[in-house]
């Protein structure tokens, strides 16, 4: 389905949680207070909505938290979105600590791919920014979404003065194993917004000065907004997703669905549509009708561009961890 500027809109991220195994500090500090599970959208109702959305078009759907993994039987909501006629492909989020045990059902399951978010190769850093000394198990989730043949990203989020030395650890990931290393631009959204992030234009001119030989990757990896660069002898690829230096909502193709049923079309604002309510209509067949015409009433109505740059333009002041990472 296309949006009111044209842009065709094919790929939903779910948070199914707000619950997480760590506490990074930009996203899900320590002493946030956690969410009734009752009122979180059942496997069931995010099945319902996972329908409806790809009778409109909804090709690609990402299971994000909190962290996923912590949420029992996340593996029957990817077999039950991956069965939806239509659905190309399910991926996943997650901080990798969970994945050796779970990786392998994953798989069965029908997931093809997983982002792991990695800031740092620090051992010392990485307990700072995630609140635990778990490195290791990280490291463990990469190598077992490799071993199970799943496309495997790591997403690093650099912040100035904590770990921005260590960009190049952290490409080096992907010189003898198959996957893509991304660098995000922090976004102001929560307690992001007292951190000062770094701009990829000049990570991207530190790396091109490290490996001169770079050249662009133009080759499809996903369903994002990337940008990549392939270094010589490496396995796997470097990215750059540029939300603050390389705006790309003109090409924006995504809604997000948070644990608490509210459909979001842009991180930046405060709007949502809240479809819980949809839910007190008993009949399958009128709620199926119901989330049809809604959704499609929020994707029509998806904001232009987000204004990051304007922090008096941001609306949504809730953390990333309740609107999903």
């Amino acid at each position: 389905m296309k949006d009111q500027y044209g842009r065709e809109i094919n790929y939903m991220r779910i948070s199914i949680t707000d619950r997480c195994n760590l506490r990074c500090r930009y996203c899900m500090p320590h002493g946030i207070k956690k969410v009734p599970m009752e009122r979180i959208l059942t496997y069931e109702q995010i099945s319902e909505i996972c329908e409806a959305a790809a009778g409109l078009g909804i090709t690609c759907f990402r299971i994000t938290g909190g962290e996923p993994l912590v949420r029992l039987a996340c593996t029957d909501l990817v077999r039950d979105i991956r069965n939806i006629p239509g659905v190309k492909n399910v991926t996943l989020t997650t901080n990798g600590i969970l994945l050796p045990d779970l990786c392998e059902a994953l798989t069965d399951a029908g997931l093809a791919g997983v982002n792991i978010s990695l800031d740092t190769l620090d051992r010392e850093k990485y307990a700072m920014i995630t609140g635990f000394d778990l490195l290791h198990k990280t490291l463990e989730g990469i190598d077992a979404a490799l071993r199970c043949g799943l496309r495997t990203k790591v997403n690093a989020v650099l912040q100035r003065g904590v770990n921005d030395d260590g960009w190049h650890d952290l490409i080096l990931l992907a010189k003898d194993r198959p996957i893509d290393v991304r660098f995000i631009e922090l976004m102001p959204i929560g307690d992001a917004q007292t951190a000062e992030s770094v701009s990829n234009d000049e990570l991207y001119a530190k790396i091109r000065a490290t490996y001169p030989d770079a050249s662009d990757d133009d080759s499809v990896h996903g369903n994002g907004p990337a940008k990549y660069i392939h270094i010589p002898g490496f396995s796997g690829s470097v990215g750059f997703i540029s939300a603050m230096h390389g705006k790309f909502c003109s090409s924006c193709n995504r809604i997000r669905l948070t644990s608490k049923g509210l459909l979001k079309t842009c991180l930046c604002y405060s709007d949502s549509t809240d479809l819980m309510p949809v839910f007190n209509e008993n009949d399958r067949g009128r709620r199926r009708d119901l989330l049809t015409d809604t959704i499609a009433r929020s994707i029509a109505g998806k904001q232009r561009e987000h204004h990051f740059e304007n922090t008096g333009d941001i609306t949504e002041m809730k953390k990333m961890f309740e609107i999903g990472g």
